[in-house]
């Protein structure tokens, strides 16, 4: 019997002065959160969603400046972006959860969970990699992130969404348009900025040895932003990790959600593991 897919809530959440846009699927014991990449509302993951396992409560937002959330006073760090989050998951009363990160947002699910190690049970980072101290992708490819055209305009980003996404979007730009302007509000270039500044200098290198929690690395095989290396040396630091390569490119996660999700799935809730909140 097909188990029916719990409905999800919109709302927004003040904390102190910052105003987060912030989606919740219900379900049974430990969520999962989801921190998007960099220029990207929340709307992005919906497929991601769509494919997780519907007993799993999921838990996504955008950060200040991003989609729906309103632009901080002030500039921030993945280390006080990982505070707000704390927070915010007091507000929405869960103490323990299961994060993941996509791109940016993997900067943010290993800040959070260096910062919380009882907190954040299970980790995922999916096309993501260690700050600064990570092998880049080529410059032609980085040049094209320094600015959120790809998100404003649908036809700029079927143009270069093949050599910079890479994967499956090589073969079917044109997919880009739904992947990126199906939902999404427009991205800010302010909200895009400030996120250019909190990666700025950042790196997890030096602690990644100290995460306790286990930890899922997906990662395309065609990845012009985050070259494969990177998931293969964070796998070599992360003493509790596996990896899993699959065959796309950076957006994989979204592209190739019906396979990803259900692996996904096992990991924050293996086979026999009984819902516990």
């Amino acid at each position: 019997m097909t188990r029916s897919r719990p409905v999800e809530v919109i709302r927004e959440v003040r904390i102190r002065d910052h105003r987060i846009r912030v989606a919740v699927r219900p379900g049974d014991g430990i969520p999962l959160v989801l921190c998007n990449g960099i220029g990207a509302s929340m709307d992005l993951l919906q497929p991601v969603v769509d494919a997780v396992d519907p007993a799993v409560p999921v838990v996504r937002f955008d950060v200040p400046g991003i989609g729906g959330s309103t632009p901080p006073r002030w500039p921030y760090n993945f280390a006080t972006l990982a505070w707000l989050l704390g927070h915010l998951l007091d507000e929405l009363g869960y103490d323990e959860v299961d994060v993941l990160g996509i791109s940016w947002g993997g900067g943010l699910a290993q800040q959070f969970a260096f910062q919380n190690p009882h907190r954040c049970r299970r980790l995922v980072l999916v096309s993501t990699a260690t700050g600064w101290m990570m092998v880049p992708g080529h410059p032609k490819v980085l040049s094209r992130m320094v600015t959120p055209q790809r998100y404003r305009d649908p036809e700029y980003a079927a143009r270069i969404a093949g050599s910079i996404y890479g994967g499956r979007l090589r073969e079917e730009p044109d997919l880009v348009r739904t992947v990126l302007h199906g939902h999404a509000p427009v991205t800010s270039r302010r909200g895009y900025l400030l996120q250019l500044l909190a990666g700025a200098g950042w790196a997890s290198l030096p602690f990644l040895p100290l995460l306790r929690q286990p930890t899922l690395i997906l990662a395309g095989d065609d990845d012009p932003i985050i070259p494969l290396v990177n998931a293969r040396m964070m796998h070599s630091l992360l003493p509790r990790s596996e990896l899993h390569v699959f065959p796309d490119g950076h957006l994989g996660l979204v592209t190739r959600a019906d396979e990803l999700g259900p692996l996904i799935s096992a990991f924050v809730r293996p086979p026999g593991e009984a819902a516990t909140s």
